[in-house]
C-alpha cells in the first residue's frame, strides 16, 4: 500500500496581496473616498439631531433609516445584480447617491432640515447603498484569485474602518468649523468618485453573453438556494448573534460621547477614530492569528472581547479609558464581519453570489437597524449604562454560542462550476418557461446498500432544491423491492436548463456520484411535461 500523500497548509496571502492588481486597487481607493462620505454623513446627521427632544431615539433612528432598506431590499438587489451587469448597475445607482446628497446639502444649507426630512433623504441614501453593496461584493471575485478573497474581505473591512478613523474625524472638524452641510457636500462628491473610477473600469466580457434569469424567478431562486444550504444558513447566523448585540455600540457611541463623557463632535470623532485604528491594526494581523487559531475560536474570542468592551463603556465614564477600551473593540468588529463575509464569498457558486450575500447583508443592515432600535429604546427606559450592559450580557451569550453552533467546516469543497449533466434529448420541443418540470430518476439498489443510498440521497436533495427544485421527494417502487424513484419538480423548463449549464458545483457532482456509486448502472430519467402547455 502507497503511503498517504500529504498536502501543505497553504500560507495565507498577504493582507495587501489583492492591491497589486491596479483594477481592484483603483476601485478600492474609490470604495473607501464614498465609505468616507458615508461616515461623515452619518456623524453629521447625528450631531443634526443630539440637541433635539427625544434624542436618543432620533440619533439611534439614523442608523435605522440608513440600514433598514438594506433589510427591504437586499434580495431584490441581489436579483438585480446577478440579472444585470453589475458594473453598469452600480454606476447608475452612484448618480442617484449624488443626486440625493445634492439635495440633502442645498436643504440643509438653506436651513430647511426637520428631523423628519432628515430621515426620509438618509432612508433614499439607505436605498441607495441597499443597490450597491450586493453588486460590489459580487465584484470582488472578478478582480482577485479565490486564493485572495479572504485576503479582500480583509481590505473591504480595512476599508470600512478607514473611512470610520478618518470620516468621523473629518466631519468633526467641519461641523465646528463649517456647518453639516459641507460634510454632506462632501459625501456626494463621494459618491460621484465612485462611478468615475467605474467608468474608467473596463471588465473583460466573456464570448457568449449568457441569458439573464428573469427577474422573479431570480429572485425565488435565490431565496431556495439559502433556504437549502445549511452552510449559508449558518454563517448568517453567526453574523446574527454578533451584530444585533454590537449595534448598541454604534448607535449609542454619540450619546456616550456627549452626555457620558462630555466631548463635542470633535471628540465623538475621536471615539470613532479609535473603533477604525482597532480595526485596521485587526486586519493586519488576522493573516496571522489564522495560523494558529480556527475560524471558530477567533469568533468567541472576538465576541467575548467586545462584550466586555461595552461593560467598560458602561461602567467606566473616562474619555481616555474609552479611547482605550475602542481599539480592541475595532479588532473584534473587523475580525467577525471579514471572517463570515469570506466564509460566503468563498462557498457561493457564482450564478447566485449576489443573492446570497444580498441576504448577509440584509441579516447585517437588519441587525443593526433592529437592534438600534432596541437599544436606542431601552436607553431612553434604563438610561446609557442599562442598555449597554444590557448588549454586553446578550453579546457574551451569542459568542458562547459558537460552541454549540459553529462554522460548518467547507475547506476542500469544491466550489468550482460543474457541467456533468448529459444533455437531454427530448421528443417533445418544451416551451423555455413552460412549467412545471417533473423529472424522475429510477434507481435499482441492493438491499445491503439500500439504507446507506437513502442517507446519500439527502444530500442530492438538498443540491436539487438549493439549484432550482421546488419539490423533491424519493420513493420506494411498489412493483420492484429493489426500485428508487427521485421526483423532483423545477418551475419551468428554462430553470432546468440552468441545472444542466452552470448551477451545479463539483461539491454537487460529488454527492451525486456518491449516491450513484450505490446504485446499478440502470439509472433512467424522464422529463415530464405539462399536458397542456396553455
Amino acid at each position: 500500500m502507497s503511503a498517504p500523500v500529504t498536502t501543505p497548509t497553504p500560507q495565507p496571502a498577504s493582507a495587501w496581496a489583492p492591491l497589486r492588481i491596479a483594477a481592484f486597487r483603483g476601485l478600492w481607493l474609490a470604495v473607501l473616498a464614498s465609505n468616507v462620505g458615508t461616515w461623515m454623513q452619518t456623524v453629521g446627521a447625528q450631531w443634526l439631531l443630539v440637541d433635539r427632544p427625544n434624542a436618543p431615539t432620533l440619533v439611534s433612528l439614523v442608523q435605522t433609516a440608513s440600514m433598514l432598506p438594506v433589510l427591504l431590499l437586499a434580495l431584490p438587489a441581489g436579483a438585480l445584480a446577478d440579472t444585470f451587469d453589475r458594473r453598469r448597475l452600480l454606476i447608475a445607482v452612484q448618480c442617484f447617491l449624488a443626486a440625493v446628497g445634492v439635495l440633502l446639502t442645498a436643504l440643509t444649507a438653506a436651513d430647511h432640515m426637520p428631523p423628519a426630512l432628515l430621515l426620509i433623504l438618509t432612508f433614499g441614501l439607505g436605498v441607495g447603498q441597499a443597490l450597491t453593496l450586493p453588486a460590489w461584493q459580487a465584484v470582488i471575485p472578478e478582480l482577485v484569485p479565490r486564493a485572495q478573497l479572504v485576503s479582500a474581505a480583509a481590505l473591504g473591512s480595512i476599508s470600512v474602518n478607514l473611512a470610520r478613523s478618518v470620516g468621523p474625524a473629518v466631519a468633526g472638524l467641519l461641523v465646528a468649523r463649517a456647518g453639516v452641510a459641507v460634510v454632506f457636500a462632501v459625501n456626494a462628491v463621494s459618491f460621484a468618485i465612485f462611478a468615475l473610477a467605474l467608468l474608467r473600469w473596463r471588465p473583460e466580457r466573456p464570448e457568449t453573453e449568457p441569458v439573464p434569469e428573469r427577474f422573479t424567478a431570480a429572485l425565488r431562486a435565490g431565496g431556495r438556494y439559502v433556504r437549502h444550504s445549511p452552510v449559508v444558513r449558518r454563517i448568517l447566523l453567526r453574523a446574527a448573534v454578533f451584530v444585533v448585540p454590537g449595534s448598541a455600540l454604534w448607535a449609542l457611541l454619540p450619546l456616550v460621547a456627549s452626555r457620558r463623557l462630555g466631548l463635542g463632535a470633535g471628540g465623538y470623532g475621536v471615539l470613532l477614530g479609535a473603533l477604525g485604528v482597532g480595526a485596521v491594526a485587526g486586519a493586519l494581523v488576522l493573516p496571522r492569528l489564522r495560523l494558529v487559531l480556527s475560524t471558530n475560536r477567533l469568533l468567541l474570542l472576538a465576541g467575548l472581547l467586545y462584550a466586555g468592551v461595552l461593560l467598560v463603556l458602561a461602567l467606566v465614564p473616562a474619555p481616555a479609558v474609552a479611547v482605550a477600551a475602542l481599539v480592541p473593540a475595532g479588532l473584534a468588529w473587523m475580525t467577525v464581519l471579514s471572517s463570515v463575509n469570506a466564509a460566503m464569498q468563498l462557498f457561493l457558486p457564482g450564478w447566485v453570489r449576489a443573492r446570497g450575500l444580498s441576504v448577509y447583508q440584509m441579516v447585517f443592515a437588519g441587525g443593526q437597524a433592529l437592534g438600534a432600535v432596541a437599544w436606542g429604546g431601552l436607553g431612553e427606559v434604563t438610561g446609557l449604562v442599562g442598555a449597554l450592559t444590557a448588549a454586553g450580557v446578550v453579546m457574551a451569550a451569542g459568542a458562547l454560542s459558537v460552541l454549540l453552533w459553529p462554522l460548518r467546516e467547507t475547506r476542500g469543497v469544491d466550489r468550482d462550476p460543474a457541467i456533468y449533466w448529459p444533455e437531454p434529448h427530448l421528443a417533445l420541443e418544451p416551451h423555455p418557461r413552460g412549467g412545471p418540470v417533473l423529472v424522475t430518476v429510477s434507481y435499482t439498489v441492493h438491499p445491503e446498500r439500500q439504507a446507506e443510498f437513502v442517507e446519500a440521497m439527502r444530500a442530492v436533495g438538498r443540491s436539487r432544491r438549493r439549484t432550482g427544485a421546488m419539490r423533491w421527494g424519493l420513493f420506494r417502487t411498489g412493483e420492484r423491492t429493489h426500485g428508487f424513484v427521485e421526483v423532483y419538480q423545477v418551475p419551468s423548463w428554462e430553470e432546468h436548463l440552468r441545472q444542466h449549464g452552470g448551477r451545479l458545483t463539483g461539491a454537487d457532482r460529488a454527492v451525486e456520484e456518491r449516491a450513484r456509486a450505490l446504485a446499478g448502472d440502470d439509472v433512467r430519467v424522464n422529463h415530464l411535461l405539462p399536458a397542456d402547455p396553455d
